[in-house]
């Protein structure tokens, strides 16, 4: 087995190999575009807030109007 070390300074890596080998290294690669038409709003968010869609202000939401304890308070889940 051949022992590698490498080790980052930064945006430098260093790899010491003593022996010949060949190395593919790859970065990610760019995202897509973000999804049209998908607002969301997270500035009122809570512990166990459950993104939902508001239609009157046309945007997804996070906060204390719908959570995991409203979901199921007095539901059979």
């Amino acid at each position: 087995m051949t022992a590698v070390n490498v080790t980052t300074d930064g945006k430098t890596v260093v790899v010491e190999d003593t022996a010949t080998n060949t190395v593919s290294i790859t970065t990610t690669g760019p995202q897509g575009p973000a999804s049209a038409g998908f607002v969301f709003n997270g500035d009122a968010k809570i512990s166990d807030s459950v993104v939902y869609f508001d239609s009157s202000a046309g945007e997804f939401k996070a906060d204390a109007t719908t959570t995991k304890l409203s979901l199921v308070e007095g539901g059979n889940f």
